[in-house]
């Protein structure tokens, strides 16, 4: 070792102090080359962000009116809107220049530079908005205007995290400039949809930069309208103010902003979100909160809300995410009350073009895709079927097997439904004489019907037409409507179910248990089934109120002569529990799911 460290030393000694300098500016210039690389690709991956980030900015806020400025700490302009740059007459090379303005900007009756206010009103961490209203902007000497100032801060990867300013400039000088009522709901002054697409490029913009989620939850009262109709407007609106004044207490937390856009519609939106079950908590809370929210005589009265829940980026961009929001909300809805929907692409790609359904509807009766499924009743006594319940099937050659929830109620939208309704029926008609020619067992089978069908005036002549043109007897088949339709329209609906039962045909009330029926109108609706919703027995195992409710229904029917049917048997249990009661047919997967009619056949055979 000795050796070679003299050896070493040896070298050294021999070189010349010329030599020493070539080595240093070799190596200098080493090193020079390194840091000229590693700068530019600095410079690159800068660029490359800011571009990126200038193209969400423009897509956020070029279409606004509202003037916005973002400047990072060192006074640069990362970004001007084109209203900012008319409002401020900035040059074409702004970009990445120091910000210098003549503007100036009166607050307090002080006039200071513009440059000057927002130095000395710089937020320094990322906290809430600052506003500062209805001050003066002056452009020039002959120049002002009244305006809104509001100063924000965003992250911005550069390529590290930096705080920038956001400056957003309201002009409101503007002749088509609205009035701020204009921005709020009428009856409970929360603001509107139009505030939401003043809000949401704010949003998005900062929640793509700091890299955080963002979502929009728009929820609805379930059954509103049907509830107005009972309690009266008064009460309906009072409850929509009380709701409105309770999820104002929700914008406590900077990250939440509430809105009343449209009668029983609310929109959250919620910032620095970090996962999708954190949007559904939030609304399963709300929920919560309006089941024992409105008191009415000193009795709660039991409300709940769907949610259709958007998030960006998982959702969409900007232009897009409020649409699927309310897509969302729709299948929410779709899926019964108290439902929470979110609008994930993976889910709604398959989604059901509503264009392509109503334009294939016509031609789907002709070409064969319309099918009528039973689904077995028993008799709870000894669970032999008895009767059946037809359910309609479309299956469409694109997208297979539809859901009927999917396309019921856009036939109910446009009509059609009364065609389906028609075609329903001669089709229960023609297997009912089937069955009566080759000697099947005789049952009864039940067929939905809805009062657009009712309210053509032609439906009680249609099916006395129908009934004496295949032979069969009226018995044979039985009408069911929901309990919730029913109410809609007592007297008429009334009106025609006599009718109908002077033909001999059977009435069902449907779905009994999820509405505002009384006990009175029961007495007087004629049917002769009352089908106990399923919502009311999914939990009757262990929920005793639910039992109550049951036996409740069950013994009030068989006082007034009618029969009961319970839907949704799922096992075992749920039958020996609901035939203790005294109930009279049963109905559900336990028994078996609607079959196709070779197979549902071999029950009867």
């Amino acid at each position: 070792m000795d050796i070679i460290l003299t050896r070493f030393q040896d070298i050294i000694a021999q070189i010349t102090r010329e030599e020493y300098a070539t080595m240093a500016i070799v190596l200098l210039s080493i090193l020079f080359v390194f840091y000229t690389y590693l700068l530019s690709r600095q410079q690159k991956k800068l660029k490359i962000t800011l571009e990126n980030n200038l193209k969400v900015f423009q897509k956020a806020f070029d279409l606004s009116d509202d003037a916005v400025l973002i400047l990072s700490p060192q006074n640069k302009v990362i970004y001007a809107s084109n209203a900012m740059v008319r409002l401020l007459d900035l040059k074409s090379d702004f970009l990445l220049k120091t910000f210098i303005s003549t503007a100036q900007i009166k607050v307090k009756k002080e006039w200071a530079g513009l440059n000057q206010f927002i130095q000395e009103h710089r937020i320094t961490s990322n906290n809430k908005v600052r506003t500062y209203p209805h001050i003066t902007l002056k452009i020039s000497a002959d120049d002002e205007i009244p305006v809104n100032v509001y100063l924000d801060t965003i992250v911005m990867e550069m390529p590290k995290g930096v705080l920038c300013d956001v400056i957003s400039i309201q002009d409101l000088s503007k002749a088509k400039e609205r009035s701020a009522a204009d921005f709020k709901h009428p009856l409970t002054h929360l603001p509107n949809q139009l505030q939401v697409y003043n809000d949401l490029p704010a949003f998005f913009s900062k929640a793509h930069l700091e890299k955080n989620k963002l979502a929009l939850m728009l929820m609805s009262l379930d059954n509103l309208s049907r509830l107005r109709s009972i309690i009266g407007d008064e009460q309906a609106n009072d409850i929509l103010k009380k709701f409105a004044t309770y999820l104002e207490t929700l914008t406590k937390n900077a990250n939440v902003s509430v809105y009343h856009t449209f009668d029983n519609h609310f929109l959250m939106t919620v910032t620095n979100l970090h996962s999708i079950d954190e949007a559904k908590i939030f609304i399963e809370n709300i929920q919560k909160k309006l089941a024992t929210f409105y008191k009415m005589d000193g009795v709660h009265l039991h409300l709940t809300a769907s949610a259709g829940i958007a998030i960006y980026p998982d959702s969409g961009n900007i232009r897009l995410l409020l649409d699927h929001a309310y897509k969302a909300l729709a299948q929410a809805e779709q899926e019964g009350d108290n439902n929470i929907t979110v609008f994930l692409p993976e889910k709604f790609t398959a989604a059901y073009d509503e264009l392509r359904l109503h334009s294939d509807m016509p031609g789907a009766l002709s070409r064969g895709e319309f099918e009528v499924y039973y689904q077995p009743i028993v008799r709870s006594k000894d669970q032999e079927v008895v009767a059946a319940e037809a359910l309609i099937r479309w299956k469409h050659p694109q997208y297979g097997m539809i859901p009927p929830d999917v396309f019921i109620s856009l036939m109910e939208k446009t009509g059609f439904i009364v065609k389906l309704g028609q075609f329903i029926l001669d089709e229960v008609l023609k297997q009912q004489k089937r069955w009566e020619l080759f000697n099947f067992k005789s049952i009864e089978v039940s067929i939905n019907v809805s009062m657009i069908e009712i309210n053509t005036g032609e439906f009680v002549q249609h099916v006395e037409k129908k009934l004496a043109e295949h032979q069969l007897d009226p018995e044979c088949i039985k009408f069911e409507i929901t309990e919730g339709i029913a109410m809609l329209n007592e007297a008429q609906t009334v009106k025609y179910f006599l009718a109908l039962k002077k033909l001999g045909v059977g009435i069902s009330l449907d779905d009994f248990g999820t509405g505002y029926t009384s006990f009175g109108y029961l007495k007087k609706f004629p049917a002769d089934i009352v089908k106990i919703d399923k919502s009311l027995v999914d939990y009757i195992l262990t929920n005793e109120e639910d039992q109550r409710i049951v036996k409740a229904i069950i013994e009030l029917a068989h006082t007034l002569g009618m029969k009961i049917v319970v839907e949704g048997i799922e096992n075992k249990q749920m039958v020996d529990m609901i035939t203790s009661y005294g109930c009279d047919y049963l109905q559900g997967y336990h028994f078996s799911k609607p079959l196709p009619v070779f197979e549902f056949q071999k029950l009867i055979r």
